[in-house]
């Protein structure tokens, strides 16, 4: 899992009419299944009384095979709405978009007029779309984390190491200083490795 890929910035929503039925998409980054799932409950439990709540996600999982990569897990429901109508055109557009770690969910309220199965189809699409359209699209290189733990002597050394890297960390100050590190996966050994010479081998890396 060391190529990039593309991913959603942040949550987007949308929010439009189609003879009469309300659509609302939400869309939100998952970096796991269990993510994406949690993003569904949260739509169902925001819109108990809409007519369909229809999801769809990609998310990546480690293969766990030989020489590791990523599978990537593809997830839609048309909720009750006929089939292939909303669920297979909603997880089209991420698709399309080459969009992964993203779920979507879009949430509509039936207005009184049947719109027919490619009707749905489009609201659906339209729907997905605009919510990752808000949202906006950016290329993700694969993450690691580690841990990172010193002598309170050398805790200002690897403060400043990690400062100055291109990661995000946590210090916590006990009877040791640690970090919770995150950083590119391309960039771990790296920063691991910078990180003991500065300290002459005495960092604990986990």
């Amino acid at each position: 899992m060391t190529d990039a890929y593309r991913t959603l910035a942040g949550r987007g929503e949308a929010d439009f009419e189609v003879q009469g039925s309300e659509f609302l998409g939400y869309a939100s980054p998952a970096a796991t299944v269990e993510e994406a799932e949690a993003f569904v409950a949260d739509v169902e439990q925001r819109h108990p009384d809409a007519t369909h709540n229809v999801p769809c996600y990609r998310v990546r999982v480690e293969s766990g095979g030989p020489g590791g990569g990523h599978l990537l897990r593809e997830y839609q429901s048309d909720d009750g709405e006929p089939t292939g109508s909303s669920g297979k055109p909603a997880l089209n557009v991420l698709q399309q978009r080459d969009v992964e770690n993203a779920v979507v969910v879009v949430t509509r309220y039936y207005g009184g007029t049947n719109l027919g199965v490619g009707g749905l189809a489009r609201a659906y699409s339209r729907a997905v779309k605009e919510a990752v359209d808000d949202a906006d699209v950016v290329e993700q290189r694969p993450q690691e984390r580690f841990g990172v733990s010193v002598v309170y002597d050398d805790s200002g050394t690897v403060r400043g190491i990690l400062e100055s890297a291109d990661c995000e960390f946590d210090a916590d100050y006990g009877e040791r200083a640690s970090f919770d590190v995150t950083v590119a996966r391309d960039d771990a050994d790296a920063l691991r490795e910078r990180i003991q010479d500065a300290v002459s081998g005495r960092a604990d890396v986990e």
